[in-house]
């Protein structure tokens, strides 16, 4: 069977690729074990040099590799050059902070000495998703590899040739052989790799229905697994926020990568007293963006991935529509080859519609209004997600405190979601569990082993005297 890459904004062939068979299947799994023997025992500053090989190879072909995201997936090209800019700099970042976040933690106990190592695991299997082909890799990657361990990509289907040039830039910057590997099956393959014994540990990015299957297949076997799945996000508006700066980010919030982003802002909960004049705000500057060919420069919203993610999206629009909801911009797919979905800005949704109750992934936001402050935490909470979110209020001590009744892995105030190397980047309920990025991020495939070292003393030291 093959596996084909379509270009979304023309609805054609790019390449077809032949799925792996075991042989090949088997050949890279057992390259990327042999390659963790050794690979465990480099030093840091040797890994480093490499990864900083690698953040100099991604901006020397950045034009090149955002061109493949943009054919493969339909992101707007700008935006591919600057995912192609933040994989650099997590390489960097990673390359310059691994040694200090794993560095040896000791700890006074009746040992001659006791202190916490942090251990790589083995072969990691990567389970990725095509809307940030390269990010949602490299961000995964530079830790887990920085941290001694080795990685197999299973990448999304569409995007096989971002994939394939992955593990070939890995190859091209000296990493040795098989410290990274990318293996083509379908979706139905990923079972058999988890149970693999060669397998260590699994991390995937997706969608929450992924993550019950990658949850109950890792559970199965006993291996360990960070799960970074699915969001809707509320983006709340308070009375006293600036209603300007609130509306122009919420378009870059909610339509950036074509709105095909678990961390999107995708419910605008906005407190009623405010809520005509955001609205107006938010559809002016909505209706000023462009959409067209996701090569041209001038393009902010490009097409969605596939055919049957606009039909999702249209359904969930329609559905809203019949039960009370108000298109106030766009609603409805573009005519003409490509999947192109009109900007789309839909007010008067209530917590049982489509638009409020499921993940909506594409140029789709959907306003909820609020009555007051304690009404929008309730309604932000009322969500089987919790990845990001976001607070517009002029008041931050105010802010900081509703922040901490928000249930969800991060909180932005007066700014946008978004992940940062420096952050841990992860979610509560079904967004997931276990963090990506930071050093938070790092320690998740490693085995936190305790050291202790005799002979023992007669009498452990005692905690410190408080002031």
């Amino acid at each position: 069977m093959s596996i084909q890459s379509i270009n979304p904004a023309t609805e054609e062939v790019l390449e077809t690729f032949e799925r792996y068979n075991q042989e090949q299947i088997d050949e890279a799994l057992d390259q990327a074990r042999q390659a963790f023997v050794h690979w465990r025992e480099s030093s840091f500053a040797e890994r480093g040099a490499l990864f900083h090989r690698l953040a100099q190879h991604l901006r020397e072909r950045k034009v090149e590799l955002a061109r493949t995201a943009t054919l493969e997936m339909g992101k707007p090209i700008a935006e591919a050059e600057a995912e192609v800019e933040k994989c650099a700099w997590n390489c960097d970042y990673y390359a310059d902070n691994a040694e200090q976040f794993l560095a040896d933690e000791h700890i006074a106990t009746n040992a001659a000495d006791s202190y916490v190592e942090f251990q790589p695991l083995g072969v990691i299997l990567a389970l990725m998703p095509w809307n940030f082909p390269y990010w949602q890799v490299l961000r995964f990657a530079a830790p887990a590899l920085m941290a001694g361990n080795t990685a197999i990509l299973k990448h999304a289907s569409n995007v096989s040739r971002a994939a394939l040039d992955i593990e070939l830039m890995f190859q091209e910057c000296g990493f040795p052989a098989g410290v990274f590997r990318t293996v083509l099956v379908p979706g139905a393959e990923t079972g058999k790799l988890i149970a693999d014994r060669r397998i260590a540990a699994v991390t995937l990015t997706g969608s929450d229905a992924a993550g019950v299957a990658v949850a109950s297949a890792s559970g199965q076997v006993l291996k360990k697994n960070v799960l970074e799945l699915g969001g809707s996000d509320a983006f709340i508006v308070l009375e006293d926020a600036d209603l300007d700066a609130a509306a122009q980010m919420a378009v870059r919030a909610r339509y950036q990568n074509t709105g095909q982003s678990c961390i999107a802002a995708k419910r605008f909960i906005v407190v009623e007293a405010v809520s005509e004049a955001f609205e107006r705000k938010f559809v002016d500057a909505a209706a000023k963006l462009q959409v067209g060919n996701p090569l041209e420069r001038s393009t902010q919203v490009g097409p969605l991935a596939r055919a049957d993610l606009r039909e999702t999206l249209d359904r969930q629009v329609q559905g809203s529509v019949r039960m009370g909801a108000k298109v106030l911009l766009g609603g409805q797919p573009l005519p003409g080859k490509g999947y192109f979905y009109a900007p789309t800005i839909v007010s008067q949704v209530t917590p049982e519609m489509p638009l409020f109750r499921e993940e909506t992934f594409g140029p789709v936001a959907a306003v909820i209004h609020a009555r007051d402050a304690e009404h929008a935490i309730e309604l932000a909470n009322d969500s089987d997600f919790g990845l990001g979110g976001n607070l517009w209020t002029g008041d931050i001590a105010r802010g900081r405190k509703l922040a901490r009744r928000l249930e969800s892995g991060a909180v932005f105030l007066n700014g946008m979601t978004t992940s940062d190397p420096r952050l841990p980047f992860g979610g509560v309920k079904r967004s997931g569990y276990g963090r990506e990025l930071s050093s938070y991020g790092i320690r998740e495939f490693v085995n936190i082993q305790t050291v202790w070292i005799g002979p023992a003393l007669s009498t452990a030291s005692p905690p410190p005297k408080s002031e």
